[in-house]
C-alpha cells in the first residue's frame, strides 16, 4: 500500500514536499493502515482514538500534510487566503480574497476554481479538491494539477480517502 500512498501524496503536494518527506509519510500511513494497534503502540505520541471518523492511516496523512498542501478553513475567503499565501508573492492572483467576503459559496468556489484553472497552464491549471473528512473546519482541500486529477481520484479510491473536485461536489450538493 506504500507505493500508491506515496504517489497520491506526491500528486497532491504539487512539489511542496521532498521525496524523503513523501516516502516517510507514505511508509507511516501504510503501517498505520496495516496494523493500527501496533502502530499506536510503537508511536505513543500519536493522538488518535477509535471515535475519529477516519482510519488511522488517513489520519497520519491528513495530520502530516503541510499547510502549503492541505488547506483548512470555515469559509471560502479564508480558504483562498491560504491558497494565495502558499504560492508566495511571485504569483499574481487577479482574484483577491476580500472579493469573496459576501459571496455565496457556489459563486465563491466558482471564482476560485476559475482563478486556479488559469495558473500553471503547462499542467492545465489546478483543481481544488475536497480531501478527506474535515475534522475541525468546514472546508478541507488540496490543489491538484488538472492533468493529474483522474489519477488522484483513482488513488484516493484505492486508499479509501474521500476526494472530489470541490466545485463539482458543491454543484451536485446544490442540485445544479
Amino acid at each position: 500500500m506504500k507505493e500508491p500512498l506515496a504517489e497520491l501524496i506526491r500528486l497532491i503536494s504539487s512539489g511542496c514536499m521532498s521525496d524523503d518527506e513523501i516516502n516517510r509519510l507514505a511508509d507511516e500511513a501504510a503501517q498505520a493502515y496495516a496494523d493500527p494497534q501496533a502502530f499506536l503502540q510503537a508511536n505513543p505520541d500519536i493522538i488518535y482514538d477509535d471515535d475519529f471518523p477516519i482510519p488511522l492511516g488517513e489520519w497520519m496523512i491528513v495530520g502530516s500534510l503541510p499547510d502549503t498542501v492541505l488547506f483548512q478553513a470555515d469559509d471560502y475567503q479564508a480558504l483562498f487566503e491560504q491558497i494565495v499565501g502558499s504560492f508566495g508573492p511571485d504569483v499574481n492572483f487577479v482574484l483577491k480574497p476580500k472579493q469573496l467576503a459576501k459571496t455565496e459559496p457556489l459563486k465563491a468556489l466558482n471564482r476560485i476554481q476559475t482563478q486556479l484553472s488559469s495558473l500553471y497552464p503547462e499542467k492545465g491549471g489546478y483543481v481544488l479538491v475536497d480531501f478527506s473528512e474535515p475534522l475541525d473546519d468546514e472546508l478541507q482541500a488540496v490543489l491538484v494539477y488538472t492533468c493529474d486529477i483522474e489519477r488522484v481520484m483513482a488513488l484516493a479510491v484505492e486508499a479509501g480517502i474521500y476526494a472530489a473536485p470541490a466545485l463539482a461536489a458543491l454543484q451536485a450538493e446544490n442540485g445544479d
